[in-house]
């Protein structure tokens, strides 16, 4: 059974940096694509990055690109997401995925395992 489990999350003023970990049992990240996502209140979830298991080429969502950075560790299995410059805009439950089926990097349904999500808030 695949677990994740993120970490990192917290309050942080504006122009800040948070630094989120991902951490996967029953599957390792040198086998399937690690991916952020992440949902505001009201909103609808949305792609952040990726990290492609093949070549570890990533991906951004424009709105965060230049200010966030997707990375892997495939001997302590985990993705992390550095993120710095924070806005208030930023704020949203982010959430850790694998087990990419196929398709789009940035559609939430292509991803078959998700971790809990960890709260990420940025005052102005």
């Amino acid at each position: 059974q695949v677990q994740l489990v993120e970490s990192g999350g917290g309050l942080v003023q504006a122009g800040g940096s948070l630094r989120l970990s991902c951490a996967a049992s029953g599957r390792t990240f040198s086998s399937s694509t690690g991916a952020w996502f992440r949902q505001a209140p009201g909103k609808e979830r949305e792609f952040v990055a990726a990290i492609i298991r093949t070549d570890g080429r990533t991906y951004y969502a424009d709105s965060v690109k230049g200010r966030f950075t997707i990375s892997r560790d495939l001997a302590k299995n985990t993705v992390s997401l550095h993120m710095n410059s924070l806005k208030p805009e930023d704020t949203a439950v982010y959430y850790c995925a694998t087990g990419y089926n196929g398709g789009s990097y940035s559609w939430s349904r292509n991803y078959d395992h998700w971790g809990q999500g960890t709260q990420v808030t940025v005052s102005s």
